[in-house]
């Protein structure tokens, strides 16, 4: 089993920054895509970025030029560099984990962003 921990999230006026954590610990056997998705209330979740354990990165058009992923593969941990927030930035952040041979998809509890105007 693995356990995501999220962290860094809150609340931040409109322009500023936020950097999320994520930390995966358990039984890992190779972590292939570690990630970020968002949701705000109505929505469907969607996601922000992803990276590739050698480093290959996805974006989402809405957050291109903003937001930066990176990782530490000797951490199991996953970050995400939030600059010039905006109010419709405002969602939960899950992180997500993609590991083993099987390619089983592991979740975090969600963290809060909320970006006021």
């Amino acid at each position: 089993q693995v356990q995501l921990v999220e962290s860094g999230g809150g609340l931040v006026q409109a322009g500023g920054s936020l950097r999320l954590s994520c930390a995966a610990s358990g039984s890992i056997s190779s972590i292939n895509i570690m990630g970020w998705y968002r949701q705000a209330p109505g929505k469907q979740r969607e996601l922000v970025a992803d990276i590739l354990s050698r480093g290959w990165t996805n974006y989402a058009d809405s957050v291109k030029g903003r937001f930066t992923i990176s990782r530490d593969n000797a951490k199991n941990t996953v970050y995400l560099q939030m600059n010039s927030l905006k109010p419709e930035d405002t969602a939960v952040y899950y992180c997500r984990v993609v590991a083993g041979a099987t390619l089983q998809t592991y979740w975090g509890q969600g963290t809060q962003v909320t970006v006021s105007s």
